[in-house]
């Protein structure tokens, strides 16, 4: 049997922050989803890792998966999880929270609604800052997407992901970090709801293959893995209707996923709005691992804890 990475030495991240997945260098993120396996496998072993230190979690948010893998994640490697739901900054500048967590917390986990918000974090705090969610990136998510997909094929080399629906913060990370990995990454989304051009031009200039289109099923066509997201994210409540007449053609049904190669997998980050973006036979297919990608929430942010956190 392997010897556990918690009986070894565990890698540390060298940024200082998880602003954006490239904040991982590839072969980090080869370590950190090693590691998540690990710590997966053997649970026991990492249950002192984090003893006598606490983190803050930030949710401009409402969350119901972040939330509580990373509350649970803390809690299980020994730590103490401090959490403050609220706008934050809207009582006093970002440099004062940030400069006060700090002098209580060794690191701040932050869902929020811009990236600023996180980078000024990242800026006037000496501690690790990790990006939970913003409008730009979810690498915390893409994490454990990766941890399921290798999971499921072993080397991800080669392998085709299509993502199906907005070109959001959810298909910039699968870019970023997927990619990264050796995943070819199809994006079908409307025109004028596609990714910004400067994340996949970074993707690019990582040697990630990226194939934008406004054709789902261009996407679709022989891919291992099937990954959409909600039309309409929190804050976008007044596009909803707009969204669902453009994003209509773009709903994952038992056609689309036809399309995808035999032992084809459906992922999405979840909440999901079935017979939106999704249909519930294919929510509810053999070819859906949600709920083992949800699963691995918890165990991707505990290697991510275990490489940032001193």
């Amino acid at each position: 049997m392997p010897t556990p990475v918690a009986e070894q030495h565990v890698l540390k991240i060298a940024a200082p922050d998880l602003r954006s997945d490239l904040d991982l260098t590839t072969s980090e993120l080869t370590r950190l989803l090693q590691l998540a396996g690990e710590v997966k496998r053997f649970p026991a072993h990492y249950a002192e890792s984090l003893r006598g230190r606490a983190i803050s979690l930030l949710f401009e948010k409402p969350s119901l998966r972040t939330r509580l893998t990373f509350e649970l994640a803390i809690q299980q490697l020994g730590g103490h999880a401090v959490t403050s739901i609220g706008m934050i900054g809207d009582r006093e500048p970002l440099k004062d929270v940030a400069r006060n967590l700090e002098r209580w917390t060794q690191g701040i986990v932050a869902r929020v609604f811009s990236q600023q918000t996180i980078d000024s974090l990242a800026e006037w705090s000496r501690m690790p800052v990790i990006n939970a969610l913003s409008d730009l990136y979810h690498p915390c998510q893409a994490l454990a997407d990766a941890q399921t997909m290798a999971e499921r094929f072993g080397n991800l080399a080669g392998r085709k992901l299509a993502y199906i629906g907005d070109g959001n913060n959810m298909a910039h990370s699968l870019m970023l970090t997927a990619g990264r990995l050796g995943v070819n990454v199809a994006v079908a989304a409307p025109a004028g709801y596609q990714p910004d051009l400067r994340i996949v031009d970074a993707a690019r200039d990582a040697g990630v293959a990226v194939t934008i289109t406004t054709d789902p099923a261009e996407a679709a066509a022989g891919a291992d893995v099937i990954y959409t997201d909600v039309w309409a994210s929190m804050g976008q409540e007044a596009e909803a209707e707009e969204r669902r007449r453009i994003f209509a053609p773009y709903q994952v049904d038992d056609a689309l996923m036809a399309r995808a190669s035999a032992d084809a997998i459906f992922l999405h980050c979840l909440p999901a709005k079935r017979g939106q973006e999704v249909t519930d036979s294919v929510m509810e297919s053999a070819q859906s691992v949600i709920f083992d990608q949800a699963e691995n929430r918890l165990h991707a942010q505990k290697a991510l804890l275990l490489m940032l956190v001193q």
